[in-house]
């Protein structure tokens, strides 16, 4: 028991700090100067797929139905925000990236190679992070971004990902 226990903190430990390093300096540079809307589509594109992405995987690797219901949420809703920001973006001129990153990528691959009752604790607990992150930059955004039609996507963005880091929080809460 103590070793499985280890696992699972050290699992935690290596996805947030994953999820979080390349956003701690993209933090700090975002702080001295507004974020561009094209800058912000990009990373809310990143973050959309991921989201879609780690989904699918909770779907599939969940130990407790209710992590795998909330990764099917986050396949829905955050599809259907990716399918919003493309629009938005079309109508903008600004490519969204196909793909993710590779720093997102590498994430998802750690995910993918978890399993377990370890699994369902990493990805909620990252959830919760990165949920909150998240919310912070959209709210920042709000202020910031100058494109009608961006700033109505962060307006019906943002109530759909509070209700998530609630659920998530929830999720956490009850281990």
């Amino acid at each position: 028991m103590k070793m499985k226990n280890f696992v699972v903190t050290l699992g935690i430990a290596l996805v947030s700090t994953a999820l979080c390093f390349g956003a701690e300096k993209e933090k700090s540079s975002a702080s001295e100067k507004p974020m561009t809307d094209a800058a912000f589509v990009k990373k809310a594109a990143n973050g959309g797929m991921t989201e879609v992405e780690l989904g699918k995987i909770a779907a599939d690797k969940g130990q407790k139905q209710e992590v795998k219901d909330f990764g099917q949420r986050m396949v829905k809703d955050h599809g259907k925000a990716n399918d919003d920001l493309k629009s938005v973006a079309s109508k903008m001129n600004v490519e969204v990236p196909d793909k993710v990153n590779a720093k997102h990528q590498a994430v998802i691959d750690r995910f993918s190679k978890m399993s377990g009752d370890g699994f369902d604790a990493v990805y909620v607990k990252a959830m919760v992070k990165d949920h909150k992150k998240d919310i912070a930059e959209f709210e920042k955004a709000q202020g910031e971004v100058k494109n009608e039609d961006l700033k109505k996507f962060i307006t019906d963005t943002l109530p759909v990902m509070k209700e998530h880091l609630e659920m998530a929080e929830k999720m956490e809460g009850a281990k």
